[in-house]
């Protein structure tokens, strides 16, 4: 009898310090989380190994470029709304649907081509290695986002359309 009390508050003892543990280790870990500074670009630091030097100069190019792309952000939008209200609820594709949607697209085509030419840049005052990895990260990500669903259409992916 007296064994099983042992093992019993020996069992809710070990219980209590991992719970202690992890409670106390997770509220830490909140803590530092929510001191950190909200820095959006502090992932490109770590991920490709800069210096002060070189991510202030990626922090100068990036506020450049911000107003640039909010610009081309309000025009897609804008000329997304011009999309819908030309669709409106026809079960027909207009002429006037037709030339917004290739409005649109032309739009798309701009913005794509001004963030590449913004990595280009920002690739440029990395060291060579890692400004080709972020170069090769940023063209995936930039042109990539129709490329799975132009590949499952085509069949590239091993299925039919």
């Amino acid at each position: 009898m007296k064994r099983s009390v042992f093992i019993l508050l020996g069992a809710l003892a070990i219980g209590a310090a991992v719970f202690a543990g992890s409670y106390f280790t997770s509220q830490r870990v909140c803590v530092m989380t929510m001191s950190r500074s909200v820095d959006d670009l502090s992932w490109l630091r770590d991920e490709f190994h800069l210096s002060d030097a070189e991510m202030a100069r990626v922090r100068q190019l990036h506020e450049g470029y911000k107003p640039q792309c909010a610009k081309m952000c309000v025009l897609i939008a804008a000329k997304n709304t011009e999309v819908q209200a030309a669709l409106g609820n026809g079960t027909n594709v207009t002429a006037e649907a037709q030339k917004k949607l290739t409005e649109l697209g032309e739009l798309r085509a701009q913005c794509q081509a001004q963030m590449l030419q913004h990595f280009i840049t920002v690739s440029q005052t990395m060291p060579p290695e890692e400004g080709q990895r972020y170069l090769a990260e940023m063209k995936r990500v930039t042109l990539g986002s129709h490329e799975q669903t132009e590949q499952t259409m085509s069949g590239d992916m091993g299925h039919e359309p």
